[in-house]
């Protein structure tokens, strides 16, 4: 008989891929997911016997036994994310983030599951005084978005300690790979310039393309949460990132296209950097996807972002208005 795991946020970008992956590995699937951000079309590929779909928002749940029950892992995706919005929307973030945290924590502990694995993000370090950061850096969040989230991760971590039940926290850096959103807010530079080249416009270069990011491929990021779920490691905060920062020129450069310029945007840190040595000692996980092989793959399926809107230097002006007004 099959082993059941439950994943939120499983028909979006990170939580189809974990699905996918957990199939591989002979899981059947709980999904939760109120499709405001997924799609069915993220899990087509997919044999449907596989896995089961609650339509649910996760501030509204009660206790769900028939998503909860028998089940050993819940890999924690839903949320809302983008920076952008949370300036405008602080309350829904806090709402979604936190309180939606808190009502999957309380189905956690009630079915009694084997382990919580929270997608928690990078951004909680803010701009680093270290690189590569390390796990212990100080935290100071710079928007409502990556304090929601940090709210989130010690709300699990609060949880393990009190109701003893078993968690760890991936913090991830830059993720990046098929099925990446191509709705609603401007966000992922990646997703916005694969439109950008299907429309043969040039690409919105931030400044002055120098700074760096540490991508990390959605292929192997699934695989770190899984190994965190198996193994004997429990109430740990986890870096998830390549270790290996790569420039914003750089990617235009493979990705081969005409750049325009718009103002480097404040409170954004010129580079993120993971240490990853602890998950790598710990959990034996490493990286494998090269970032040159992972935008190769993103070029050659590069129709699923035909249906993104299109973002130019005007549009991204007015969308980060609150940016510049809040955060300079």
């Amino acid at each position: 008989m099959k082993k059941i795991a439950v994943v939120t946020g499983g028909c979006g970008f990170i939580g189809s891929h974990m699905v996918e992956y957990l199939i591989s590995k002979n899981y059947f699937i709980n999904i939760i997911d109120n499709m405001s951000v997924g799609s069915m079309h993220n899990l087509r590929h997919l044999n449907s016997k596989d896995f089961k779909i609650f339509k649910k928002d996760i501030v509204n749940m009660n206790f769900e036994p028939s998503i909860f029950k028998n089940v050993e892992f819940v890999f924690h995706f839903a949320g809302k994310g983008d920076i952008v919005p949370s300036i405008n929307f602080p309350q829904e973030y806090i709402n979604v983030n936190v309180n939606g945290t808190l009502n999957i924590l309380r189905n956690s502990v009630k079915y009694k599951i084997k382990k919580f694995i929270y997608a928690a993000s990078s951004s909680c370090y803010g701009i680093p005084k270290k690189y590569p950061t390390k796990e212990t850096e100080n935290i100071n969040p710079q928007y409502p978005y990556a304090l929601s989230k940090y709210m989130g991760e010690q709300l699990v971590l609060h949880w393990a300690k009190v109701y003893k039940l078993k968690c760890n926290s991936i913090r991830i850096f830059n993720a990046y790979g098929l099925r990446s959103k191509t709705t609603g807010a401007y966000g992922s530079v990646i997703g916005t310039f694969m439109k950008q080249k299907i429309e043969k416009k040039p690409l919105t270069l931030v400044g002055d393309g120098n700074q760096k990011r540490d991508f990390i491929n959605v292929k192997d990021l699934v695989k770190a949460f899984y190994l965190s779920a198996k193994s004997k490691f429990h109430s740990q905060i986890y870096n998830v990132g390549s270790g290996k920062p790569v420039s914003i020129n750089y990617l235009i450069k493979l990705i081969e296209s005409k750049t325009i310029r718009i103002p480097k945007r404040p409170s954004e840190p010129d580079i993120t950097h993971a240490n990853i040595s602890k998950i790598k000692r710990e959990l034996k996980w490493q990286p494998e996807i090269s970032f040159e092989d992972g935008i190769r793959e993103i070029m050659q399926n590069i129709e699923y972002w035909k249906t993104a809107p299109l973002w130019n230097k005007k549009n991204i002006a007015k969308a980060t208005e609150d940016w510049f007004k809040y955060l300079s």
